[in-house]
């Protein structure tokens, strides 16, 4: 990852040549959002906006591929991720602040769920597929076109965030050596905007005024929130990172109590009084 961050940064006609191969591969186009989004983090949006335009070239022959070769919908998720990252990294740089970019994250899934609602066809598709599998896995309920479209958005705004991460992380290998380990060590969801996101989590819940199938959006930053909280408790406690490795191994049976951790932390803040207790 570092030859390629360093390959990138070099300059425009490298990167455009980067985005170009990587979006051409099948396995590995998932990178091509990585490369735009660490040349707006490093370089800026001026400089990141050409690039885009290329890397869009080979991400939206893929988007068009099933139309073409397979006669099914076009699918445009790829395309929707490389502009969700690079939207993602333009707050990020224009913010500094991770809070904000998990919280930007939020609409993110929205769009993506609006997409999707504008594409029954391509929910449909994956209907058929799914449910089957569902129905010979034993369960006794198939999922909804709703709790499919919620899922698969969210999937793709949390991937979205994963990816920009990523950018964020190669950046810092180059140019600030464990600056992203203390950034993400730092997120953490500031009460003024925990309170509007509980109360968006019960409306949900309770199915009042918003859609149920929302709460997926509205846990999602004090999910990566309190994912951050841990990793900052093993440093701090000088834990063993055995320790994460058994959080991931918990993580799908642990999320409710996860989001409810970083929900306290907002008004408790764990990491400061773990400071000060050392």
């Amino acid at each position: 990852m570092r030859g390629l961050a360093e390959f990138v940064l070099k300059g425009r006609r490298q990167a455009i040549m980067a985005v170009l191969l990587i979006g051409a591969v099948p396995l590995i186009y998932f990178l091509s959002p990585v490369v735009v989004a660490l040349v707006i983090l490093r370089k800026g949006v001026q400089e990141a906006g050409l690039l885009l335009a290329w890397a869009l070239l080979p991400i939206g022959a893929w988007a068009l591929y099933p139309s073409i070769a397979l006669d099914a919908p076009v699918n445009l998720l790829p395309v929707l991720v490389l502009l969700a990252v690079s939207a993602l990294a333009m707050v990020l740089r224009s913010t500094g602040s991770w809070q904000s970019t998990v919280l930007v994250a939020v609409v993110v899934g929205l769009l993506f769920e609006l997409y999707l609602r504008l594409q029954p066809d391509n929910v449909e598709l994956l209907l058929l597929q799914i449910n089957p599998l569902l129905q010979e896995s034993g369960a006794t309920q198939t999922i909804s076109s709703g709790e499919l479209i919620a899922l698969v958005s969210i999937v793709h705004a949390g991937m979205s965030l994963l990816l920009l991460m990523w950018s964020r992380w190669m950046q810092a290998m180059l140019f600030n050596p464990g600056g992203f380990k203390t950034e993400f060590h730092s997120l953490r969801i500031e009460r003024k905007a925990a309170l509007p996101l509980l109360l968006l989590i019960v409306l949900s819940g309770m199915g009042v005024i918003i859609p149920d199938s929302w709460m997926l959006y509205f846990v999602m930053p004090p999910l990566f929130a309190g994912t951050a909280l841990v990793h900052a408790t093993v440093a701090l406690k000088q834990l063993s990172p055995f320790w994460l490795f058994m959080f991931y191994m918990v993580f799908p049976v642990i999320v409710q109590f996860l989001v409810i951790f970083a929900l306290m932390d907002s008004w408790f803040d764990f990491r400061k009084r773990m400071r000060t207790s050392t």
